[in-house]
């Protein structure tokens, strides 16, 4: 997602690239919207956000997992908007395109997350919920007796289990620990996208709505979307990180990261906040920052 979200300003994404970050973006928004439920949680409970472990040769995610005294609690959260309905043990928009279970997707979660977690050596019972947090979405004809929680029973449901007993101990830190252990960063799910260095339109990317930002004065850079504001200091360290991520290969160099900036017409305060920020490895015409 970060990498789309940098390349989508920079380049012209496929419609089927564009779809897919879009779904990124959404979700992740929703997992931003449960996340602050559960920063609320006041009882002894271990949140563990965004897990994607492998099993038996089979890769899941878990977005978030709750660990309690007695129980394991995985989440499958959605930021699903507008009007469904459930026919037949499947999801369908009222256009009637069937969509992925979310139902299944928790099933498949805890039947690998089970005998994970007891080949680690731990043994607590799993009690997994779908968890649906924007407030415009409605699903019709849902079944009752499901591990579905609605937009409008997430507050009360934060609150009952928040009262749930739970008095944490070593061997939860133990298997938290391990859980965050296995966690795998690259996997298969990181969609590939092709795209190369010169043809990027170059520039400083705002940190709250993705787009281009312009030079005031010396020290202050503004979107010229939202009118946001930062110091052209973050604003350079934001855009070495940005370069670090789109291409991990290229050593970070004065006149790689004035160009990449674009706005900023000073190589010598580039080579300023670089000096002040990273270390310098090498010399002469190898000289580069890390």
């Amino acid at each position: 997602m970060r990498i789309l979200r940098s390349l989508n300003p920079r380049m012209l994404l496929s419609p089927k690239e564009r779809k897919h970050y879009w779904k990124l973006e959404k979700g992740f928004q929703g997992e931003v919207m449960f996340d602050q439920l559960t920063a609320t949680l006041q009882s002894d409970k271990f949140v563990l956000n965004d897990l994607c472990l492998e099993y038996n040769n089979s890769l899941f995610q878990i977005d978030t997992l709750i660990i309690s005294q007695e129980t394991l609690y995985p989440f499958e959260v959605k930021n699903f908007e507008g009007d469904f309905y459930y026919d037949s043990g499947s999801f369908f928009t009222f256009g009637k395109e069937e969509i992925q279970n979310p139902l299944d997707q928790l099933k498949r979660s805890k039947s690998l997350l089970g005998p994970l977690i007891k080949n680690l050596g731990f043994h607590f019972p799993l009690d997994g919920y779908v968890s649906f947090v924007n407030p415009k979405f409605t699903l019709y004809q849902a079944p009752l007796n499901t591990p579905i929680i609605f937009p409008t029973q997430l507050d009360s449901y934060i609150n009952k289990f928040d009262k749930i007993p739970s008095r944490l101990n070593g061997l939860h830190k133990k298997l938290a620990d391990q859980l965050i252990s296995m966690h795998l960063n690259e996997t298969p799910y990181s969609r590939s996208i092709s795209y190369k260095y010169e043809p990027l339109r170059k520039g400083i990317l705002c940190f709250l709505c993705f787009s281009f930002m312009h030079l005031v004065g010396e020290k202050k850079l503004v979107c010229e979307k939202c009118g946001c504001q930062e110091d052209v200091v973050f604003g350079v360290l934001r855009s070495v990180e940005e370069i670090k991520l789109l291409f991990p290969d290229l050593k970070i160099t004065t006149n790689l990261v004035h160009e990449w900036c674009g706005v900023i017409q000073s190589r010598k305060k580039i080579r300023r906040i670089l000096i002040e920020n990273y270390n310098q490895i090498g010399y002469g015409r190898w000289f580069y920052y890390e």
